[in-house]
């Protein structure tokens, strides 16, 4: 059982100004009620009958804070009244009906239910203990309904305001998980444009760094080349901005004219890929096994820009001119394999903490694949990634699984950024 109360702004106020009211209308039509002497026509006042009717009444005034109180109150001046000889009509009990129906109202259908029987039983048996002969008598059975009368009003009435709240708690919750989502959904714009932008920006800087240092080399050795490097430098740099201008281009208003977009990158420019790398000094070699399948759009652009960033790496961290690139494709996964001979890197504090390892593993586990990556034990770095083909989901993903696991065991995502 609890008292259930519900406090708004000025409402505290309100309610009491209210009940005031309402025992100041009560006590005369409830003192009119018990005075009234039918077989004489005439009404006799007692000062017994303003006492307690008055007490009754007035107790009105507390009984949403304490109903179940203001109700014994008014029980016990209804049985005083009753065995004074005072007779008693709805008028009469008027301040039992409110109370039994604001126990109703403030409490659970069981509590009410209980509080109305009880009080039923004990005015009926105080009436009957009185005069015996009033055991059937039309009054008491007119003080049974009138008592369940208000503990069915007050539980409809509990009823609704229940339901009430329980709608308005939804609509505020939906509201609020509305600008969750929709916090969840610009934070996650944010972070795809930050990898973007990230990818994009350090392999074309660390090529172009690679070349410009190629063409200082050259410049003392071989003159005659230095045209060639600055060549690959400025088709580096214009690649880097096509791709940041496309990048850019989501960060634009819906009424903006929307900027011409390239092809979205894929395992198809792989080849061109690996050339600018060779241009800037990393010869990859590559090798394929199986089928050639195709990826859906997002795991297409999440494999292209794994082997970027793992081929970057090797580059700007591993002192090596030479990498592998291994493409295995088997029935329901591609994996990929990007190994270096550079030497052992000993592990970081914070393994995989670089944003590269972190970024290709947040593209890869978006499209239901995975990420690994760690030193390799003959000296090295490798990063093995395993995404699905066609749908490019968690499922297709799962299914891949029972393909068995084609991990290295035993790495860990560390010694990159």
């Amino acid at each position: 059982m609890a008292v259930m109360t519900v406090k708004r702004p000025g409402a505290q106020g309100r309610t009491r100004v209210m009940d005031v009211l309402l025992a100041a209308v009560l006590f005369p039509l409830s003192m009119v009620a018990v005075s009234i002497i039918h077989e004489e026509h005439r009404i006799s006042i007692r000062w017994q009958a303003v006492v307690l009717v008055g007490t009754s009444c007035f107790a009105l005034v507390w009984r949403r804070r304490h109903p179940f109180g203001v109700l014994a109150v008014a029980i016990v001046c209804a049985v005083i009244l009753q065995a004074l000889g005072f007779r008693e009509g709805p008028l009469g009990t008027s301040s039992v009906i409110v109370s039994v129906y604001t126990v109703a109202a403030c409490t659970d259908r069981r509590t009410t239910w209980t509080t109305a029987g009880l009080t039923a039983t004990v005015l009926v048996g105080a009436a009957t203990a009185t005069d015996p002969r009033t055991l059937l008598s039309p009054d008491n059975a007119a003080m049974l309904a009138w008592t369940a009368l208000p503990a069915a009003v007050g539980d409809g009435v509990r009823s609704r305001r229940a339901y009430v709240a329980a709608v308005e708690e939804r609509a505020e919750h939906a509201e609020r998980t509305r600008e969750q989502e929709a916090r969840q959904r610009v934070a996650a714009e944010r972070m795809r444009i930050a990898r973007e932008l990230h990818d994009v920006v350090t392999h074309h800087i660390a090529l172009i760094n690679a070349q410009a240092g190629v063409a200082v080399h050259l410049v003392e050795q071989r003159p005659e080349h230095v045209l060639t490097a600055l060549e690959g430098i400025r088709d580096v740099s214009q690649s880097a901005l096509d791709e940041l201008r496309v990048t850019v281009s989501l960060l634009r208003q819906p009424d903006e004219t929307a900027a011409p977009r390239d092809p979205t990158p894929g395992m198809s420019q792989v080849p061109d890929l690996l050339a600018s790398f060779e241009r800037a000094g990393l010869a990859v070699k590559q090798t394929l096994s199986g089928e050639p399948k195709p990826l859906a759009p997002a795991a297409d652009l999440a494999a292209y820009r794994i082997v970027q960033e793992a081929l970057t790496n090797v580059r700007k961290h591993s002192g090596v001119d030479q990498a592998r690139l291994d493409l295995s494709y088997l029935p329901n996964r591609l994996t990929i394999t990007v190994e270096d001979d550079g030497p052992s890197q000993p592990a970081r504090s914070d393994p995989g903490s670089g944003h590269g390892l972190i970024g290709m593993r947040e593209r890869a586990s978006t499209v239901g694949g995975r990420v690994q990556a760690g030193p390799r034990a003959e000296g090295g770095f490798t990063v093995t990634a395993e995404l699905p083909l066609l749908s490019g989901t968690a499922e297709d993903s799962a299914a891949a699984d029972a393909d068995g696991p084609t991990m290295p065991k035993g790495t860990t995502e560390e010694g990159r950024v």
